[in-house]
């Protein structure tokens, strides 16, 4: 798709940016809600085969504090020591996320998203019987697997090869925490993989046809308004399929927390941040399918900023400010 295109996409949809819910809607003729699942997974961020207290950011949780849980509520307290060794415990989990999600307006497919922690870090017998038993559940258009670059060895890739030869009809996703491209700023985060160890997972991913999605910060420390646009574009270079543009939440209980109240840095104003983000968003490919552009710390965890807290403000200026200063994704792409 190119730029006049995609435009007219946008316009079509009622959107200044190409959404997944209107991806969805193009390709299934419906909303497709992601149920987010907790599969017992761990990170060698945590494990201590690079560290043991993960990212600078992450909750306990191992960003899966909105998952489904065993026990079929949202995952709260002690996530990160769910168990998850019946196959049954998926399809509670998928289960409880129909149930929560009927409350909305939405189609009859739902995307099974593995969310906490490193989701392709563990053996592959174990790998193929979750990823197998969600994409052989009828109402499951595809699944969604949050895992990191170091983590996606030749065998994990030829597996979803095979796994989406298996299931034709239905998608795999890999989505890919970068956060930044810039090293100084991934050394502070504690990333632990330098950015050819994504190049060379991205170069994988393309060659088995499975799509990417890149997760990316805004707003981490040191980072200026260049960096983060440097980070859009060297993305928009790398072809990738979808993009979370995530604003940087300070949670209680990790690292970055104890660095907010030494007073080390500030975190963004919501004004700053709607700029920040309009800019990105111009800079975007307009091929590129945008999942998420700003995200939703718990609140029972959330220390700073607070004004993110209210999701449906921060859309709703999002979307006036963009309106008002007639801003497209891919006005100021750079082929």
């Amino acid at each position: 798709m190119n730029a006049e295109s995609a435009a007219a996409f946008c316009r079509e949809n009622s959107a200044p940016y190409r959404t997944l819910s209107a991806w969805c809607l193009e390709h299934y003729g419906e909303k497709l809600y992601k149920i987010a699942l907790d599969a017992g997974f761990t990170c060698p961020n945590r494990d201590g085969t690079l560290g043991e207290r993960g990212c600078i950011f992450c909750s306990a949780g191992g960003s899966g504090d909105f998952a489904v849980g065993r026990d079929g509520a949202f995952a709260r307290e002690g996530a990160d020591g769910f168990s998850f060794g019946e196959s049954g415990t998926l399809r509670a989990q998928l289960d409880a996320g129909r149930s929560l999600l009927s409350r909305k307006k939405t189609g009859s497919r739902f995307i099974a998203y593995f969310q906490a922690y490193t989701n392709t870090y563990g053996p592959l017998p174990r790998l193929e019987r979750l990823f197998s038993e969600a994409l052989g559940e009828p109402d499951i258009a595809g699944i969604s697997i949050a895992t990191r670059p170091d983590c996606l060895p030749d065998a994990v890739v030829d597996l979803l090869l095979s796994l989406r030869e298996r299931f034709p009809g239905k998608f795999i996703w890999v989505e890919l925490g970068l956060q930044t491209i810039h090293e100084k700023t991934a050394a502070y985060i504690r990333r632990g993989y330098p950015l050819s160890c994504f190049d060379r997972a991205v170069t994988a991913l393309h060659a088995a046809g499975i799509p990417v999605i890149v997760h990316v910060i805004l707003g981490l420390p040191g980072e200026t308004r260049d960096m983060m646009l440097q980070t859009i574009r060297y993305l928009n270079g790398c072809g990738i399929w979808g993009i979370k543009l995530q604003l940087l939440h300070v949670l209680e209980g990790t690292d970055l927390a104890a660095d907010y109240r030494a007073g080390l840095f500030q975190v963004l104003s919501m004004e700053d941040y709607l700029s920040i983000l309009c800019d990105c968003i111009a800079a975007l490919s307009p091929d590129t399918v945008i999942h998420r552009v700003t995200g939703d710390g718990p609140k029972r965890l959330l220390i700073a900023p607070l004004w993110s807290a209210d999701k449906r403000n921060v859309l709703n200026q999002l979307h006036r400010r963009l309106k008002l200063n007639a801003i497209r994704q891919g006005q100021r792409y750079e082929k």
